[in-house]
């Protein structure tokens, strides 16, 4: 990579924008620092890397080998055993459960059966970890989220609950790591997918992060359709104090509330549509081929029949379905469980997954077709490993794979796949590949 400039690692990072590539998760500034990059709001609400400083060349390589838009990979094998099970779909996997929170507060609070939210009070509870690096709402701007450090159960607790909107959990990666603690993290498919790119470059990622968990992750809300939903009850974002996606409930209703002291509850289904005609996804999601975590020790999923919650009934305190990826995921269900902190219910079946979640089943099946389409039109996509997406797609007719990849050729077309390139680099698309 002798011959890398800081000039074309500046048009690399502006193309992964202009792309619509960006999913906002802030390991950019976390690795360069807030003097020189930093996660801002763009003029569609995403959140997106601006250059306010001058990043080494360094961090300018360490920022787009990591990047999760530009590489990802399923277990790697060195955490896979003769235990592991796999599957074309789901993937690697010592164990399916069902499973909730023990603690009623820990259930109601978390977002379904609030099994992340357990797992995290009980690694910080028994000093397991000294802290968990995960999402709440953002102080200034509630629909949209920001990292957080958990050093005890409240600190948890005041992050429960979904967040939906951009969130740049890793916004300050290197900083936390820079502590030399061992921490638990918990962050989106993609946050863990950055994390695990920079496992190969930092050793200190390895050492000290001592589990990774995320959601089954159907994308988030752009933040156009937020300020959609807000605008049918007359009120903008600029007016709300506190947001609150799910939670309270199986799943819980959308809540939020102005600074005059309105307060609304809406449905899930009030916020996604009822057939989910409501659920607009950044283009990045629209892509993305691993969206069920993979490379984690512990997922967590929403274990809904047919892929939605049936609200008629309100009386159902919330389970969750868990994947353990790996042994350290299998060791601290068995710890959390013995410890009275999580409660495991019945083993759950692959054919239970592919109903709870046809949408990633869906996707799974979709995605080497749409990054065909990329590609068709000199887009970049992300270098994939062991994901099974190319042999997944051969199982689909060639009219489907067609659909798919000019669907996706259209979009880019139409330029709902890209956003405006920003202002600090006005060089043509260069299409510059730097691998980890």
């Amino acid at each position: 990579m002798s011959n890398v400039t800081i000039e074309n690692c500046k048009h690399a990072l502006a193309d992964i924008v202009a792309q619509a590539m960006c999913i906002g998760c802030g390991f950019c500034e976390g690795i360069a620092g807030r003097d020189a990059i930093r996660m801002i709001p763009a003029q569609t609400g995403y959140l997106h890397p601006e250059l306010v400083g001058s990043p080494s060349l360094d961090d300018f390589e360490t920022i787009l080998s990591c990047c999760p838009s530009r590489h990802l990979q399923t277990l790697p094998a060195a955490e896979q055993s003769v235990e592991t099970k796999h599957d074309k779909i789901w993937g690697p996997y010592r164990r399916l459960v069902h499973g909730w929170a023990s603690d009623p507060e820990e259930r109601f609070e978390g977002s379904t059966g609030g099994v992340l939210t357990a797992l995290a009070a009980f690694l910080v509870n028994s000093g397991t970890v000294d802290f968990v690096l995960h999402a709440k709402a953002s102080e200034t701007d509630p629909p949209h989220g920001e990292h957080h450090l958990s050093f005890s159960r409240a600190d948890v607790l005041a992050g429960a609950g979904s967040r939906y909107g951009p969130t740049a959990v890793l916004s300050d990666i290197g900083a936390i790591l820079d502590r030399g603690q061992p921490f638990a993290f918990i962050g989106k498919p993609c946050d863990v997918s950055a994390l695990r790119n920079y496992a190969m470059i930092d050793p200190r990622v390895d050492a000290l992060v001592k589990y990774r968990m995320t959601l089954v992750c159907g994308g988030f809300m752009p933040p156009e359709g937020t300020e959609a939903f807000l605008d049918q009850y007359g009120v903008t974002p600029q007016q709300v104090v506190h947001f609150r996606y799910r939670g309270r409930g199986f799943p819980g209703p959308t809540r939020f509330e102005t600074k005059d002291g309105d307060v609304f509850e809406k449905t899930y289904y009030d916020f996604w549509g009822e057939n989910y005609d409501r659920w607009t996804l950044p283009h990045r999601c629209k892509i993305c081929p691993d969206s069920i975590g993979e490379g984690t020790d512990i997922v967590a999923a929403d274990p809904w029949p047919g892929g939605g919650p049936d609200l008629s009934d309100d009386s159902d305190p919330g389970t969750n379905v868990i994947i353990a990826r790996t042994e350290a995921g299998v060791l601290l269900l068995h710890a959390a469980e013995s410890a009275g902190a999580l409660t495991l219910g019945s083993e759950a079946t692959l054919e239970q997954m592919n109903n709870y979640q046809p949408h990633q089943v869906a996707r799974k099946y979709t995605s080497w077709a749409r990054l065909e389409g990329l590609k068709a039109e000199n887009r970049m996509v992300p270098e994939t490993s062991g994901l099974r997406i190319a042999e997944l797609a051969q199982e689909m007719t060639q009219e489907f794979l067609a659909d798919q990849t000019q669907g996706t050729r259209l979009r880019v077309q139409e330029g709902t796949a890209s956003e405006k390139r920003p202002d600090w680099d006005t060089a043509p698309a260069l299409g510059l590949i730097l691998k980890p």
